[in-house]
Order: structure tokens, then C-alpha cells, then sequence
């Protein structure tokens, strides 16, 4: 009895790793025209070539937006951050060069484990950046 019990309790977990793997790998595995898409939504060019006043605005239009920051990598252009509301978001910014006078700023967010792909919410966070760069560069606080 006690083996058949075991048994099912194996069986039990086995259908749900492989029932989550299929999940994953169907994120991995996505169209490339999705994925594409997605990029778009999640990265905008800043007519700037100062990578630390982004990285800075870029902490500070978190901080705004109620993200408590976890990780900051000047050298790697990384910002981690995390908002622990009902929907637990988790935030990853990159910023790179772009020819000279630009950077490339890409903002990937997860919420609870799955990759949020509302193009609102990132548009939600270009806005606030796109306002606080032009504080900014007009030096008002």
C-alpha cells in the first residue's frame, strides 16, 4: 500500500514538472516574430550618449514608480528592481550605446514567474523616464 502510495505521490510530481517545462519551453521556443514584437515594446532610443545620468534617471524613475532598486551595474548598464504589490513585479533595465549620441534602454519585467507583455506598462515606464530625462537635461529637481 505504502509503495502504491509513493508511486502516485512520483507520478503526481512528475506530471507537474514536465506540465511547467512544457510552459517553458514554449516561452523559449516562441515565434521569432513575437519575440521581435515584444523587443520593440520593451526598448527606446534616447538622444543621449551619457550612460550615467541615464543610469541614474533610470533608478530614480523607478523609485518613482514605488520599485524598490535590488541591483545597480554601471559598469554591465544593469538596474534590477522589484514592486511588492498584488501582482510582484520584477524589473530588469539595460542600457547600451547606440552609434554616438544615443543609448538603447530595454526594460524586461516579469510578474510573479511570467514575462509581462502588456505594451501599456511599458509604455507607463518610457513616459515617466522620457519626462524625468528632460528634467534632467533642464536641470529643474
Amino acid at each position: 500500500m505504502k509503495t502504491y502510495l509513493l508511486l502516485i505521490f512520483i507520478f503526481f510530481f512528475a506530471a507537474c514538472a514536465v506540465i511547467s517545462c512544457a510552459h517553458s519551453t514554449h516561452q523559449v521556443l516562441a515565434t521569432g516574430e513575437s519575440q521581435a514584437k515584444l523587443r520593440a515594446i520593451q526598448t527606446r532610443a534616447f538622444d543621449t550618449a551619457d550612460e550615467t545620468k541615464m543610469l541614474r534617471t533610470i533608478i530614480a524613475t523607478l523609485q518613482d514608480l514605488g520599485f524598490i532598486i535590488d541591483r545597480a551595474d554601471a559598469n554591465l548598464g544593469t538596474i534590477s528592481a522589484t514592486k511588492l504589490n498584488m501582482y510582484n513585479l520584477r524589473i530588469t533595465v539595460t542600457v547600451r550605446p547606440r552609434g554616438e549620441s544615443q543609448l538603447l534602454v530595454r526594460a524586461n519585467a516579469q510578474s510573479h514567474i511570467y514575462p509581462l507583455e502588456d505594451p501599456v506598462a511599458y509604455q507607463n515606464f518610457f513616459n515617466s523616464l522620457s519626462k524625468a530625462m528632460f528634467l534632467t537635461a533642464h536641470e529643474v529637481d
